[in-house]
């Protein structure tokens, strides 16, 4: 875990916060792209410091990580609450790739789903605790992405394939919040492997393959949105 925690403030330091305050400043001006890439990282931050509440262990910078995670949340609210679905439709290029799109968002999270509950059911079946379990009560990361991630990924694709307004909506911010948790896994695979950290190869396959194809279907995203204001046909 603090393999893990060095290469997720590496990342946070170095990418997250300028692209949070890069989106900050678009989406201050009107962007709708910038809007959506705000939403994302949002997202990651999110993610991130819910992840540091209540898995990392009690430290002197607890009050510093519920801020954090209680910052992110409410901000993500009232970004996502500024982003109207259907603007979000009408502003896409009738020739996105949705279904492609829409697919790989499925397919990750299929991908992520099967590794972690292949992961728990493997254990329940043997009576032994998971993988990673460690001194730890439960599994947090896996309850998040089972809970959440997994869905929402899931569901974005499935909407976005159909064209459906929340399905740009909530495909643009898996794609952003994929992209930038994306760079955290795969800092986090090479800091745990100089730490001889022991991992599973469905975890050295799959998050390293989706932190590359996540990039192209990002950009691929971002491209068929046209880049009107925020507030216009609301």
């Amino acid at each position: 875990m603090a393999a893990q925690g060095l290469a997720q403030d590496a990342v946070t330091l170095g990418a997250g916060i300028p692209l949070l305050a890069l989106s900050l400043v678009l989406y201050r001006k009107g962007s709708l792209r910038g809007a959506l890439l705000l939403a994302g990282t949002l997202g990651y931050f999110l993610y991130t410091y819910v992840s540091y509440v209540f898995l990392w262990m009690y430290n002197p910078l607890f009050f510093l990580y519920v801020a954090l995670m209680s910052l992110s949340f409410f901000a993500f609210l009232l970004v996502m609450g500024e982003i109207p679905p259907g603007r979000v439709a009408r502003r896409a290029n009738p020739r996105m790739p949705v279904k492609r799109l829409g697919g790989f968002l499925i397919f990750f999270g299929a991908a992520v789903g099967l590794l972690w509950t292949g992961k728990i059911l493997a254990s329940l079946m043997g009576g032994v605790p998971p993988q990673g379990l460690d001194h730890y009560t439960t599994l947090v990361i896996q309850g998040l992405d089972l809970g959440f991630v997994v869905p929402a990924a899931c569901l974005g694709g499935v909407l976005l394939i159909r064209r459906k307004p929340w399905g740009y909506l909530l495909s643009a911010v898996m794609l952003v919040k994929g992209f930038t948790m994306g760079l955290a896994l795969s800092a986090m695979i090479v800091s745990q492997a100089a730490a001889a950290v022991a991992m599973s190869a469905g975890e050295l396959v799959v998050f390293p393959m989706f932190s590359v194809l996540v990039v192209y279907f990002l950009w691929e995203f971002l491209r068929h949105i046209r880049p009107e204001g925020l507030q216009e046909g609301k």
